[in-house]
């Protein structure tokens, strides 16, 4: 019986060696200093945002040598090294209008050939 209780306490021995030969090898991690996040942004900030505007999309009949015009001062923006869509132009267009005072914008729709609003017929 001795030779099992020198098997039992040989066998204590190795596994406390191991376990201790493997927390030797664990390299000891010590811990770094915690990441500050980052101070949220006032709520006030949120508030002063603008509300997105709706986009209406419409559709609208013009004589093609204007639909050109279009056309051409794209093209002009581009040699100007700006690059605009053609609804950017008829909303630039709106916006020189708004500017105008009553007699010119007059005189500037005055110019303008009427239209037939009508849809082309299906052939």
């Amino acid at each position: 019986m001795t030779t099992d209780k020198t098997e039992v306490t040989a066998k204590k021995t190795a596994t406390s060696k191991s376990l201790a030969t493997a927390k030797a090898a664990k390299p000891v991690v010590k811990p770094t200093a915690k990441k500050v996040k980052a101070m949220p942004k006032p709520a006030a900030k949120k508030s002063e945002k603008e509300p997105k505007v709706k986009v209406v999309h419409d559709s609208f009949s013009m004589p093609k040598t204007e639909y050109r015009k279009i056309a051409e001062i794209k093209e002009a923006c581009l040699e100007a090294g700006l690059h605009v869509k053609k609804s950017e132009v008829l909303r630039a267009g709106l916006k020189a209008l708004g500017k105008m005072n009553k007699a010119q914008l007059k005189s500037a729709i005055a110019g303008l050939e009427k239209v037939k609003t009508d849809r082309p017929k299906k052939l």
